[in-house]
């Protein structure tokens, strides 16, 4: 699971991500509301953690524009308005959650349990990007029904890339996600290149339109515009 702390306050976004990770969530900040739209425009988060009281903006209209775009991501308020106006206002703007500071933190951990259990996940057990087909249960992959034989491994990279199809990968997020590993290191990436090479050969040898594309010093891509 992926937490965005959308947060201003460094000391307290690190003390948020620590306390995240130790409870086994993975967790990134964003300082504004700029920030944050670039991170949500790159990958997917489970939960977000909002602050209203943002460096450039205010996080209601923020979670407005979440809402208007049709992304149903729960979002849990963080802030130090304590009104019941502000309750109502951030409840109506689209929140799932209010959370008054200071807080306990095991009552923040207990309120994402609740809501990520409440959450309906839309999870395809079968992918499709182009003529490559993804079958997430019994791990078949297929392209123009020609069967594809991947490692575990190269199957987890290539299942994280079609659930971001048309979006770019970074190596930072393979290894954190992936990987599991927080640090990136070059042997990582090293080892990262070389399962991105072995799954284009994989999977684009012998077609005309090559799937896996590389966005020179940013990462990878499944589908979309060369």
């Amino acid at each position: 699971m992926l937490v965005l702390v959308i947060e201003d306050d460094d000391r307290l976004a690190k003390t948020l991500v620590k306390g995240l990770e130790e409870a086994r969530y993975s967790a990134v900040t964003c300082r504004s509301v700029a920030e944050a739209r670039r991170r949500l425009a790159a990958e997917p988060v489970d939960l977000i953690l909002l602050d209203l009281g943002l460096a450039d903006g205010d996080g209601l209209d923020l979670l407005r524009a979440i809402r208007r775009e049709g992304l149903r991501i729960p979002v849990l308020i963080i802030t130090a308005r304590d009104a019941i106006s502000d309750r109502v206002q951030g409840l109506d703007a689209g929140a799932d959650d209010y959370l008054v500071k200071p807080f306990a933190f095991a009552e923040l951990l207990a309120r994402i349990r609740a809501r990520l259990n409440r959450a309906e996940p839309q999870v395809s057990t079968r992918l499709e990007v182009g003529d490559l087909v993804i079958d997430v249960v019994t791990r078949r992959v297929t392209r123009r029904e020609r069967v594809v034989e991947l490692t575990p491994q190269e199957f987890s990279v290539l299942h994280y890339l079609a659930l971001r199809a048309g979006k770019i990968v970074s190596r930072e997020m393979l290894a954190r996600d992936v990987w599991q590993v927080r640090s990136r290191a070059t042997p990582l990436d090293n080892v990262i290149d070389v399962h991105i090479s072995h799954l284009r050969e994989k999977i684009d040898r012998g077609f005309d339109g090559p799937l896996i594309q590389t966005v020179r010093g940013v990462g990878f891509r499944l589908g979309g515009e060369s």
